[in-house]
């Protein structure tokens, strides 16, 4: 993949070296993230207080959080076919846009089934955007550190986990759940200026097509690819939407410690991100692979690490550290999805999105069965494997097609 030049130097930005120009658009991107990470995750903490104010139990508030992982995964595919022959900067703009308004009107929603509605709203943009923000974060940099830019964007999310669902979870106690979402409407805007300022503006394209974007589903890598991601990362979600009940009823830690655990599951993200992005620029797919393995072995570690605060702690900063998987499958979906780019990366969220509910679901059955708490563990662990075994075929057609290519050549 050539790089995009940058746009041109504005008055006062000519002694500003290239390099911290790229670094700058990537801030911008990751803006976005964090503020999509904030809403994403700091809806669950905040489940609490919205379901009070909404006059509704907290089952049923649950709901609200399966609305917004619906709009994801419709979302995704629907607005990158849509906009593929936009400007991407352009593109990024409106999808922020449409984020602010989600946001926004979910601090004013008057009922549950309003904020149904906005919450899904809110979750539409989301997969979209990270899969644009993806391809021009790549575009800047050259080929051998295009998952390294990717991931660079995708750190916004995870320091959100540490940053912004925590500060999240004290403005809610102290100003009400409805400033959480207002809050994160003002994140949207403010990435909106940061991207028009900063991000280079690129032509629209008016060779791309819905369907050439949706050749993408022609393609068994792509699948396969999707495959991983939505099975590989469900593990870790299995274990994280139950964690906090984990904590109290076999850890046995109050409320005040829960937000340290979380904390430290966050900067295990950050760091297999950054981890797993520097090593999928030097060797993609066994990076892949490496990452599935370190999630099972992770998982399966922590039935046996729960009992404890002080052994619980470093296995959540291990499973953490899995969610590097996500910066290298979105790059691996550049590489296999042709002229479909934009369709491709914008599914990679809809896959995690779909780990996001099969992880949970999975776990819920495990623990309605009488299996315990900690068989989230054991759940995770089985679906890592399970994306370990996608990956194994994926690798396989690789191997199959560069032998047929030799063969050829021969």
């Amino acid at each position: 993949m050539t790089s995009t030049p940058l746009s041109p130097p504005r008055a006062g930005d000519e002694a500003v070296p290239a390099t911290h120009r790229v670094g700058l658009v990537l801030l911008a991107l990751a803006m976005g993230g964090f503020a999509i990470g904030t809403t994403e995750f700091a809806a669950m903490g905040v489940l609490p207080e919205f379901a009070a104010g909404l006059g509704i139990d907290e089952p049923t508030a649950g709901h609200v959080i399966s609305a917004y992982a619906l709009g994801v995964v419709i979302g995704a595919p629907v607005l990158a076919v849509l906009g593929a022959r936009l400007s991407r900067r352009i593109l990024l703009i409106g999808l922020m846009g449409l984020f602010a308004v989600g946001n926004g009107l979910s601090a004013l929603a008057p009922s549950y089934e309003w904020m149904l509605a906005f919450r899904f709203l809110s979750g539409v943009p989301h997969g979209a955007y990270f899969g644009v923000a993806a391809l021009v974060a790549a575009s800047l940099v050259p080929a051998e550190k295009r998952t390294q830019a990717v991931a660079r964007v995708l750190m916004g999310l995870t320091i959100a986990t540490v940053i912004g669902v925590p500060f999240a979870k004290a403005l809610s106690l102290a100003l009400g759940w409805r400033s959480t979402f207002a809050v994160v409407a003002c994140l949207a805007v403010l990435t909106m200026v940061l991207v028009t300022w900063l991000a280079p503006k690129d032509a629209a394209r008016p060779d791309a097509s819905p369907l050439k974007e949706l050749g993408a589903l022609k393609r068994l890598q792509v699948w396969l690819t999707l495959g991983t991601g939505a099975i590989g990362f469900g593990g870790m979600f299995a274990v994280y939407a139950y964690l906090a009940s984990t904590l109290r009823a076999v850890t046995g830690v109050g409320a005040e410690l829960e937000p340290v655990v979380f904390a430290v599951f966050g900067g295990g993200l950050t760091v297999g991100n950054l981890a797993g992005a520097w090593a999928a620029d030097r060797m993609q797919m066994p990076a892949i692979a490496g990452l599935l393995l370190w999630s099972a072995a992770a998982l399966a570690l922590y039935p046996f690490a729960a009992p404890s605060f002080w052994t619980i702690l470093p296995a959540v900063f291990l499973i953490g550290c899995g969610g590097g998987l996500g910066s290298v499958l979105q790059t691996r979906l550049m590489d296999v999805a042709g002229e479909a780019q934009t369709l491709a990366a914008a599914l990679n969220h809809s896959a995690f999105n779909t780990a996001n509910a099969l992880g949970p679901w999975l776990g819920g059955l495990a623990i309605s069965a009488g299996f315990g708490w900690t068989s989230t563990g054991w759940v995770g662990s089985g679906l890592a494997i399970g994306g370990l075994l996608f990956w194994s075929l994926s690798w396989a057609v690789d191997r199959r097609q560069l032998a047929e290519q030799a063969a050829a050549r021969a």
